[in-house]
């Protein structure tokens, strides 16, 4: 028996990756991404324009940079909500603005379309592995019906609670994600000026205090010489911990430690390294200590990130 199509707008290193998880779990999905031909890279048939892709499905999931983007596409003259006919649900993946979320899913719940967010955590190699971890908000009920949906994509789906919660849980996480990067980048550097064996560094790290998923799934594999390309860039993180002290000052809580990551990656973006792979702020920081590189000689296992 044939599954109803599932509707994906935006398919880049992400979305793309999560489009071909669904085609080959054997759901059908319509595609749009102002790329030509990025849906039928991913699998997809290709929609026309995010209302056609509303028109062609019940469920359609969001894979975008920012609410500057999701806020077009949703609501635009051939956007989302154009398109959907009433009981349509439609989840954003992206890492969003957790105020524009709420705004979005009141002005979709007057047409009718239930809007959960859902934001994605685990690098382009989970999205491919079909391992992501989700945050999700919005109604329980409603959350649990798209399970099934985003079942191909993601090991684990955690209710955060209503609407925005989970945009706000990725920001939170995400800023946790760039603190630790980089300040590991910046270790590795150090640690390479100091003479260190970085391999052994490594081992002794993740066996103590200061391990982290950049010191446990990252930088074993960039001293390798495998910077993992395809995830997250400099520019996409800067925005992100930019977005978390926007959040930080709306809940009234002091932001500290932001001023280190967005350094670190305004750096990087500043040398050349802002549309590439967030890992490569290493390059960057390497880069203003005189050129220092971590890759070290010997035996080179390149994987991808977990």
């Amino acid at each position: 028996m044939s599954r109803e199509p599932v509707g994906m707008v935006g398919l880049g290193n992400m979305g793309g990756r999560m489009a071909r998880r669904i085609v080959d779990s054997g759901t059908p999905v319509v595609g749009f991404d102002p790329v030509a031909g990025r849906a039928e890279a991913a699998g997809a048939d290709p929609g026309a324009s995010p209302a056609d892709v509303a028109r062609r499905c019940r469920v359609v999931l969001l894979s975008l940079p920012d609410s500057t983007v999701v806020e077009p596409v949703v609501r635009g003259p051939d956007g989302v909500l154009a398109g959907a006919e009433p009981g349509t649900t439609v989840v954003d993946l992206s890492t969003a603005d957790p105020s524009s979320t709420v705004a979005l899913a009141q002005e979709a719940a007057r047409h009718g379309v239930t809007f959960l967010d859902a934001g994605i955590s685990g690098g382009a190699a989970a999205a491919e592995k079909g391992s992501l971890t989700i945050t999700a908000g919005g109604d329980a009920g409603e959350v649990d019906a798209i399970r099934p949906v985003l079942a191909p994509i993601a090991a684990a789906v955690h209710h955060l609670g209503p609407v925005g919660a989970g945009h706000t849980a990725k920001l939170l996480n995400n800023f946790l994600n760039a603190v630790t990067l980089a300040a590991s980048a910046e270790v590795m550097v150090a640690a390479q000026r100091a003479g260190l064996d970085l391999r052994t560094l490594l081992t002794a790290v993740n066996g103590g205090s200061g391990q982290s998923f950049a010191t446990s799934n990252r930088f074993p594999r960039i001293v390798e010489g495998d910077y993992l390309e395809g995830g997250l860039t400099s520019r996409l993180m800067t925005k992100d911990v930019t977005l978390y002290t926007e959040l930080l000052g709306r809940l009234g809580v002091p932001s500290l430690n932001a001023s280190g990551p967005l350094a670190s990656f305004g750096l990087a973006a500043h040398l050349g390294y802002g549309d590439v792979i967030s890992n490569r702020v290493v390059d960057a920081l390497g880069d203003l200590a005189g050129g220092v590189r971590i890759q070290q000689p010997g035996n080179h296992h390149p994987s991808r990130e977990a």
